[in-house]
Order: structure tokens, then C-alpha cells, then sequence
């Protein structure tokens, strides 16, 4: 963005003004003029990205799949089905996934896991990510947490200072500063992690860390989401959507998950009515960190056949 220059006003007059002339003091030149840095074009490895992710988009887009409409007659589920659902991306962990990747450390496997505390979204951006890009990012993300917030009744919001998940928008030549980010918010961070933050194969399309506090194996402390900046926009859209919403303790996927993003499939683009639902349910009250699938099974059914309006 360039910085406003500030230029004197020469006024000139068609005829001479007899009445006396008061002289304006000398007004103190500027030391030097500021200007923005020209914008870095990106490597050829984040270019090719770019081409790579495009291509991408445009084939799902043509097979008439990344669905924004939420899900429809076409879609029908059941309150025993959401039920089910639930249970598979709730308590059956999976680390890594086609499209995008997921690590938890929560302890032993198995247990509902949610954050008890505000979740408190701070955004960063790396250096090469365009400021158009940065606007219309920072909008959705502060728009899709104020969603979040209504849809499970918990303290969400994106802040300014004392984050505790942290979304990264950054591309390949961003590397450098996202490790170094890392490094800073988590220091216990393993090396492995900082590799796969390093080094994340281009199947992987957006990745998220979840990690959870000492006292509380199944209660999440801190989280971090990395959407590359490389992506389309309804790609990075995608990726804000689901990894945000894996953050918040849904992190597995499902090809019975339909009509949802938790579904390899790429049907949908878009968080759905199914996966607000599945959200409502995480964060019942009747539901707690630690619970296990047989305890939680009997209580999911029921708040499951509320939601969906069904006899219990």
C-alpha cells in the first residue's frame, strides 16, 4: 500500500489583487518520501502451486462437486444416521487424510475431546500473501467464528492479541516465518510437526494442530490451522471451513459423513446443516471431555432426535 504523499497547491489568479499579501511560513520538507516496497512475485515452486491447485478446483467444479448449497432432498439423513456419524468422526481418530491433515495430542486415543475454554482465533498472514487476499480472509474467518459461535453455544471469536488457535493464510515462500511463529506459540512443539508444517505435500491441502492442556488429555489448550495461500478462493474458503471446524474437536472424516465436509469426497465445500448439527452435539453439556464412544452413545442418540425433531 502506498503511503499518501503530501503535495503543496500552487493557486493562481486571472487579474491582480491590489489588497496586502500576507506571506505563509516556510513549510518543512519531508526528510524523504515513503515508498512501499514492491511486491515480491512469487517462486516457481509457489507458482506452480498456484496452477496446480486451480486445476484442481476447476476439474471438482466440472464434476459438479465443492457443493455450497449445504446439502438438499438429495441429501437425507436421520437422527439415528447423525447419531452414527457422530461416534465415527468424534472418537475413531485419523491422522492423516488425502486433502488435508490433522494431528492431535490429547493422550489416549478414544475420548470426546473439545475445548472447555474461549476458543480465541488469532490470524496471521505471511509475507507474500497479497493484501486483497488478506482482507477478504480476515472477514470470512472473523464471519465463519461468529457462526461457529451461535451454532454450539461456546465462546468463539477471532482477537487482536492472546490467540490460543491460531489460523496461519500463507504460502510456500512463507515457510520461514510460519516455523519460526511455531516455534514461539508452542514451544513443546515436536519436530515431527515442524517438519509436516515444512514440508507439506501438495496432497495435503490445509493442515490443523490440536493441542490439548496438561491437566486435561481431552480438553484443547491450543490449536494452529495453516490454509495455504496458493489456493483458489473457494479452495481457501474450503480448507477455513473445515479445518476450523476439525480445530474444534471433529477431527475425522468419513465417506458415510454426507452431506458434509468431514467426507474425503469433496462434495462440499461448505460447513453444512449435518455438520452444524454435529457441532450442536459436540458441545452439549450433556456430553464431556473424556467421555468414550460406549458412554457417550445413549446421550448422542437422544440429543441427536432433538435436533432432527424425532420421537425419543
Amino acid at each position: 500500500m502506498l503511503a499518501p504523499v503530501l503535495a503543496g497547491a500552487l493557486l493562481t489568479a486571472g487579474c491582480e489583487d491590489p489588497s496586502p499579501r500576507v506571506s505563509l511560513p516556510p513549510q518543512a520538507r519531508p526528510a524523504a518520501l515513503v515508498v512501499a516496497p514492491a511486491p515480491v512475485p512469487p517462486s516457481p515452486r509457489s507458482a506452480e502451486l498456484s496452477q496446480y491447485y486451480t486445476t484442481v478446483q476447476n476439474n471438482l467444479l466440472t464434476q459438479g462437486l465443492l457443493r455450497t448449497d449445504g446439502g438438499g432432498p438429495d441429501t437425507p439423513f436421520s437422527a439415528d444416521q447423525l447419531a452414527e456419524i457422530f461416534e465415527i468422526l468424534v472418537f475413531f481418530e485419523e491422522y492423516t487424510r488425502s486433502g488435508s491433515a490433522n494431528l492431535r495430542n490429547t493422550g489416549p486415543s478414544g475420548g470426546l475431546s473439545r475445548w472447555s475454554g474461549p476458543v480465541r482465533i488469532g490470524i496471521e498472514f505471511g509475507n507474500s500473501v497479497p493484501e486483497e487476499i488478506r482482507a477478504k480472509d480476515h472477514a470470512r474467518i472473523t464471519e465463519y467464528a461468529d457462526r461457529l459461535a451461535r451454532i454450539t453455544n461456546h465462546p468463539i471469536s477471532t482477537v487482536r492479541s492472546n490467540a490460543n488457535f491460531y489460523v496461519f493464510v500463507a504460502g510456500e515462500d512463507d515457510t520461514d516465518f510460519v516455523q519460526s511463529r511455531l516455534r514461539a506459540l508452542i514451544p513443546t512443539i515436536s519436530q515431527t510437526e515442524l517438519d509436516l508444517f515444512a514440508s507439506l505435500p501438495r496432497s495435503f491441502y490445509c493442515l490443523v494442530v490440536g493441542v490439548a492442556g496438561q491437566r486435561n488429555p481431552y480438553d484443547y489448550a491450543r490449536a494452529v490451522a495453516l490454509i495455504r495461500s496458493e489456493h483458489p478462493d473457494l479452495f481457501r474458503l474450503s480448507c477455513i471451513h473445515e479445518e476450523i471446524a476439525q480445530g474444534l474437536g471433529i477431527p475425522n472424516d468419513s465417506p458415510r459423513a454426507r452431506p458434509s465436509i468431514f467426507n474425503d469426497d469433496d462434495e462440499f465445500a461448505l460447513l453444512t446443516r449435518h455438520d452444524e448439527l454435529l457441532l450442536q452435539m459436540l458441545y452439549d453439556p450433556r456430553l464431556t471431555p473424556g467421555m468414550t464412544a460406549e458412554e457417550a452413545r445413549p446421550i448422542a442418540r437422544i440429543i441427536a432426535r432433538e435436533l432432527m425433531g424425532e420421537d425419543l
